[in-house]
This record gives C-alpha cells, structure tokens and sequence, in this order.
C-alpha cells in the first residue's frame, strides 16, 4: 500500500483557496467537498490525506510530525518559530504585519511606547531592533479597540485592507513586514517522504509561474 502524504490545511477561506491550490496540482481528494462532519479526507489513489485544523495550530500539527506538510501563515511562523521547513510562499494570503495608532498619535520617545499585540514576539523583535522600550500588552481579539480607550498607544496587527482601521480613526503608522502564505513540511517528513513532498512542491511551484 502507497505510504500516505498527512497534509494540515488551516480552516477557512484560506484552506480553501489552498485545497483548489493542491487539487489542480493534480492532489485532488473528493471527499472533502462533501457536506459532512469528517475531519480526515483520504485519496489512496494520488497518497493524500488532508485534515482540516485551525490556522494557528497548522504548524503545531506539522513540527510534532502528526502531519508532514501543511500551509501556515508568515505571521504565524514569525509569532511561534517552530522547528519546520519552510519551503515555498504560495502567494496566496496576502497581508501585512503593521504598527497602527489613531490618526493624531505622535511617537514621544522619551516615554515607554505601550503596545497592544496577539503577535508579541514579532511585536518584540521589531521594536528590539529600533532601541525603542515597549510595554507590551497581549491581547487575543479586537486589537483595534485599545488605542482607542487608551489602553495602548499603538497595535501591531495583521492588516489586510485596512478598512477596520479606517473605521475607527485608526491609521497605519509603518509595516513590520509583509505576510502570505507559505508551504512548510516536517524535517523528518522531509527526509523520508521527499519524493511527494517535492512532487507537490514542484506541481506548485510550477503552477504560481504560470499565474505570474
């Protein structure tokens, strides 16, 4: 019986664009368009078995080795560093990692710069790199909301349109860095399965040259 590929996509609108991904990269797997509660989707035929998990934890699933490939934000692998390969920007969840504040704020730096984050290494490392001091506040959800009840002087977020910002007086002051989303695989994996892991990453890569 043909070795199985264990592939984490991340929930969502962004698992789905990437399924189409591997699906015309000749890795198609039916079943997972069916209406159903199964969370395991398996084609013998081409040795995938794909799983749906959350964006967050695809690079968990990965560098444990409970899956040997999987889809992960940049973001995600800047914020949590796992032991992983990353192997190729899909070009596809395009976004950037941003600093933002109201639109009047002014940088004193002489004072602790407060920052409001769910990204608090990336948050860390960036400012690290400018001298500044920071006080830096974890948040989990609705970042946007803490500068405007003067929580934090600033965020550090994901901002994609940035009319959220927009919405609420808030404006993008610089960017950290620019995210998508990249294919990351198992070291492991990558050393005993590199035949389909490197049939994948060529049908892939060769597909976003095409599209360029």
């Amino acid at each position: 019986m043909k070795s199985m590929l264990n592939v984490a996509l991340p929930k969502g609108r962004l698992g789905e664009k990437v399924y189409a991904m591997f699906e015309a990269a000749g890795f198609a797997c039916p079943s997972i368009k069916e209406n159903s509660r199964k969370l395991i989707f398996e084609n013998e035929e081409v040795g995938v078995r794909y799983f749906w998990v959350k964006p967050s934890d695809v690079a968990i699933y990965v560098e444990r080795g409970a899956a040997d490939i999987g889809v992960a934000g940049k973001d995600i692998l800047l914020e949590y560093e796992p032991d992983v390969y990353e192997l190729f920007d899909l070009g596809i969840g395009i976004c950037r990692m941003a600093v933002a504040a109201k639109n009047d704020f002014r940088d004193d730096p002489q004072r602790t710069l407060r920052v409001a984050t769910k990204f608090s290494n990336i948050a860390r490392s960036f400012y690290a790199s400018k001298g500044r001091d920071i006080d830096i506040i974890h948040l989990n959800g609705s970042i946007e909301i803490a500068p405007i009840l003067g929580l934090s002087d600033v965020i550090v977020d994901i901002v994609e349109t940035g009319t959220t910002l927009k919405e609420n007086d808030l404006s993008v002051q610089e960017t950290i860095v620019p995210i998508s989303a990249r294919l990351i695989a198992n070291k492991a994996s990558y050393k005993f399965k590199s035949e389909p892991i490197e049939a994948i990453l060529q049908s892939l890569a060769a597909m976003a040259k095409e599209q360029k």
